[in-house]
C-alpha cells in the first residue's frame, strides 16, 4: 500500500526529484482502492481518467465520491413499506402522518421504529402521547421500560432497552454523514442522553467487605421515544438516530406544534439552585417544561405499502 501511494505521488520514478507522498485518509483508500485499477484501465468507462496519471485520477475521483456520499446522506433511499401515525388533539382527529423509513442506511433503527409502529414488538405507539413541543421539533414519549409495556414486549421476546447496537449505528451514521442529520421533516429515535451525568462512586458491602461500586444517575433513553423536526435541529444530533422522514402530513406536525405548553422556567434562581444540589423536585419540574396542556395522542399506527 505504501508503495502504491509512493507511485501515485511520484509518477516519474526516473526523476531525481521526489514528490512527497500525498496523505490519503482511510476512508478514501477504502473507497478508491478497490476501484482505482478499473478507473486506470484502458477498458475504463472513464477514458479521461485512464489516460491521466494516478494523481489526476485521485483528484478527479475524490470530488465525485464526496458528492455521491453527500447526496446519499441528504436523500437516503426509502424502504417500500412506510409508517403511518393517526393523531388526535384533545380527542379531535388532527390527521395522519406518513413516514418513509431509511431501511437500507439505518436498518436497526428503522426496524425498531417499524416494530413499534406496527405492534410487532408486542407493544406499539397506539394510545401513547406526545410529551414535548419545542420551537424546532415535537417529541413523543415512546413506551415505558417498566410495567405493562415491558410485560407485553417480553411475550414476543422484544427488548425495550436501548441496545448498544442502536448507539453503534448512531455513531456510524454520525461519522459517515457530517453536518446536521435532524433536518426539517426528519424522524428520529432517541438513543442517547448527552446530559446524563456519569456514574458516581458508591460504597457497598459485599460478603463482609466494603467495596466501591458505580451507581448510575438517572435513566438512559430506551430507544422508543421519537422526534419529528419542524426545522433543521442540530441540537438533536447528539442524541437522536434519524430513521426516516415525513412524506405526508407535515401540516399535522405543525398543528401539534401550535398546542399551548407549560412555560419553561430554567432561568429561575430557585430552579438553578435546586438542580445544582440534586433536588429531585427540580428534575420532576424540568420534565414538565414544554409539555402540552392538551392531550396529543397517536390513536392508531401501522405500516402501509
Amino acid at each position: 500500500m505504501n508503495q502504491l501511494i509512493q507511485t501515485l505521488s511520484n509518477p516519474n520514478p526516473n526523476s531525481s526529484i521526489l514528490v512527497p507522498p500525498r496523505k490519503l485518509s482511510r476512508r478514501a483508500l477504502a473507497i478508491v482502492g478497490p476501484t482505482l485499477p478499473l478507473l486506470l484501465s484502458p477498458l475504463s468507462p472513464f477514458p479521461s481518467l485512464a489516460q491521466s496519471n494516478g494523481d489526476d485520477a485521485i483528484n478527479t475521483v475524490s470530488p465525485q465520491l464526496n458528492q455521491a456520499v453527500t447526496d446519499f446522506c441528504k436523500d437516503p433511499p426509502i424502504s417500500p413499506k412506510k409508517a403511518f401515525l393517526d393523531v388526535s388533539i384533545d380527542g379531535e382527529p388532527a390527521g395522519q402522518i406518513v413516514i418513509g423509513l431509511f431501511g437500507d442506511t439505518v436498518p436497526l433503527g428503522s426496524s425498531r421504529f417499524a416494530g413499534l409502529v406496527s405492534g410487532a414488538t408486542g407493544i406499539s405507539y397506539r394510545r401513547k402521547e406526545f410529551i414535548k413541543i419545542m420551537p424546532n421539533y415535537v417529541q413523543h414519549a415512546g413506551v415505558r421500560s417498566y410495567g405493562v409495556d415491558v410485560e407485553l414486549a417480553q411475550r414476543t421476546g422484544s427488548d425495550l432497552s436501548a441496545s448498544n447496537s442502536l448507539v453503534t449505528e448512531w455513531n456510524e451514521t454520525s461519522k459517515r454523514c457530517p453536518g446536521t442529520k435532524n433536518v426539517s421533516g426528519s424522524v428520529g429515535i432517541v438513543v442517547l442522553d448527552p446530559n446524563k451525568p456519569p456514574p458516581k462512586p458508591k460504597l457497598v458491602a459485599r460478603q463482609g467487605r466494603l467495596e466501591i461500586d458505580q451507581e448510575e444517575v438517572g435513566l438512559a433513553p430506551n430507544g422508543t421515544e421519537f422526534v419529528i423536526a419542524l426545522k433543521d435541529s442540530p441540537e438533536l444530533d447528539a442524541s437522536t438516530l434519524v430513521v426516516g422522514k415525513v412524506l405526508d402530513g407535515m401540516d399535522v406536525v405543525k398543528k401539534i406544534a401550535l398546542v399551548k405548553t407549560v412555560k419553561e422556567n430554567t432561568s429561575s434562581p430557585y430552579f438553578r439552585v435546586a438542580k445544582l444540589i440534586g433536588d429531585k423536585r427540580a428534575v420532576v419540574a424540568e420534565r414538565g417544561f414544554n409539555r402540552p396542556y392538551s392531550k396529543v395522542l397517536v390513536t392508531n399506527s401501522g405500516l402501509i405499502d
